[in-house]
């Protein structure tokens, strides 16, 4: 494959970064490519090196979305990098998407326990309204324990989900060396 096929080839597989970014990280490979030249290597030789420019771009999109993980960690870029991590490999779908899964899972359901618990004394009154005969007090006093306990499991889980982020992106930049061939 001659640089021109490459680079069109990577163009192609990058089209979902913006216009600049592309054509810089096209820049970078035509310089890779002419420095190449100049120690005497042909096209076909600098291109075999770098490999395929399908993996070569899925690494270069993995890179980009942990990146702009960690600039701004909000829903939509942490599935991104978690996607494009994923599609670095097949092995990928197990150690990428399993775990991250049952994180979710995870805290889902400790965010779901915090708020339900946190709520409990406003059902407790809503069926004092709706069946007047049936109020306890022992309901109402449990209810605003649980509404305490509810509280700081939500805490907590405000803990845990921005550790969860910070710790997903370590490991999914710790996949992504592993796969490019790193420690």
């Amino acid at each position: 494959m001659n640089k021109q096929e490459f680079l069109l080839e990577l163009e192609r597989y990058l089209r979902s970064l913006s216009t600049i970014e592309k054509n810089d990280i096209l820049q970078d490979y035509e310089d890779h490519f002419a420095f190449g030249t100049e120690e005497g290597k042909s096209e076909e030789e600098i291109s075999k090196a770098l490999g395929s420019p399908k993996q070569l771009a899925r690494e270069i999109l993995a890179d980009y979305h942990i990146e702009k993980m960690e600039t701004s960690k909000s829903t939509g870029n942490i599935f991104r990098a978690v996607w494009s991590v994923i599609g670095l490999g097949f092995i990928n779908l197990v150690l990428v998407l399993g775990p991250f899964l049952a994180l979710v899972g995870l805290l889902f359901g400790g965010w779901a326990i915090g708020v339900s618990f946190s709520l409990s004394p406003i059902l407790v009154l809503i069926s004092a309204l709706f069946n007047p005969g049936t109020f306890q007090w022992f309901d109402l006093f449990f209810s605003l324990a649980l509404s305490g306990l509810g509280f700081f499991i939500s805490l907590g889980m405000y803990h845990v989900s921005i550790g969860f982020k910070y710790l997903l992106l370590r490991y999914l930049k710790y996949n992504v060396s592993v796969v490019k061939g790193g420690k």
